[in-house]
């Protein structure tokens, strides 16, 4: 069985052996829970003035109008109901590390990418794929066709996480590669400085897209489980450190929720959707409690 096949609860393991079938059963088990979709249009477009009628929004009323005819109009909208979304995969190989969860950082991504892959082609909305490392690696073009679903899930079950990373440099490239707002959903452990990687954040969110950042940690690196003398191995770099897990754990779980928090902060100051993960946590419920919030802020 691959990686990407145990990311379901044990009971539905056996029964469903494909990633898009397991994406499909995800979304369609939370999509009860929603009733509109969560990723809406990001603005309207203006499109033509007509009489003010009866019931209409006083608002809408455009006075520059009214100044020069000396009558009542107001602006016509239309909605913008489709966005454009890109999946942005981490594919460093500290995202390949484990503890003793069955999810590799980089697995438990990939089954929250999937699940969203699914739900946005599920709304007609078209979906693409960035990966990166310490450059941008591969992209595949947003489509919204069942047919896209097919290859981008098959790309992602092919992926595999290895070398170092440079988040912000590959934020960067990304925000220049865009040309039209999209949502832009990034899934990284972020094992890396935090303050270029906020700056380039920040770059992607002013250039008008609506970023999510979807930061994935194991449960080790988050609840610090060791005890005694243990050797820690950075997994990019190799360098190797031995401590005393008891003397160290206060410090160091004090120093995550630091770094987490480093985040949360710049994120909510620019307006970019942070949303902390641990492996230990069933993946399609932390997905759908926090599309219920968004959609609640919406």
């Amino acid at each position: 069985m691959s990686s990407v096949e145990k990311y379901l609860k044990p009971e539905v393991i056996n029964q469903i052996k494909r990633l898009d079938l397991r994406a499909q059963f995800v979304v369609r088990g939370f999509l009860q829970g929603l009733h509109a979709s969560p990723f809406q249009g990001f603005s309207v477009e203006f499109s033509e003035h007509r009489k003010y009628t009866a019931g209409d929004d006083p608002k809408d009323i455009d006075w520059l109008v009214f100044a020069k005819t000396d009558k009542f109009y107001v602006k016509k909208f239309e909605a913008e109901t489709n966005i454009t979304g890109y999946l942005v995969m981490d594919l460093s190989r500290s995202m390949g590390y484990t503890y003793r969860q069955d999810l590799s950082k980089f697995d438990y991504a990939i089954c929250l990418a999937a699940s969203l892959c699914y739900l946005m082609i599920h709304q007609q909305d078209p979906v693409g794929l960035i990966t990166f490392d310490q450059r941008v690696r591969d992209s595949l073009a947003p489509r919204s066709k069942r047919a896209h679903l097919g290859n981008l899930l098959s790309h992602l079950s092919r992926l595999q996480p290895a070398g170092e990373t440079d988040v912000a440099h590959s934020l960067i490239q990304i925000a220049a590669m865009l040309r039209h707002h999209s949502l832009v959903m990034i899934f990284s452990d972020l094992l890396v400085d935090t303050e270029p990687v906020i700056r380039a954040l920040r770059q992607l969110r002013h250039g008008g897209h609506d970023v999510i950042l979807f930061h994935v940690l194991d449960e080790a690196e988050v609840q610090f489980p060791f005890q005694g003398t243990v050797e820690l191995e950075d997994p990019e770099t190799q360098q190797r450190v031995r401590l005393d897990a008891d003397h160290f754990r206060r410090d160091y779980l004090q120093e995550v929720e630091a770094f987490r928090e480093t985040y949360r902060r710049a994120c909510f100051q620019s307006g970019i959707d942070y949303v902390p993960l641990d492996t230990s946590m069933p993946f399609d419920k932390a997905l759908l409690e926090y599309l219920l919030s968004r959609q609640a802020r919406f």
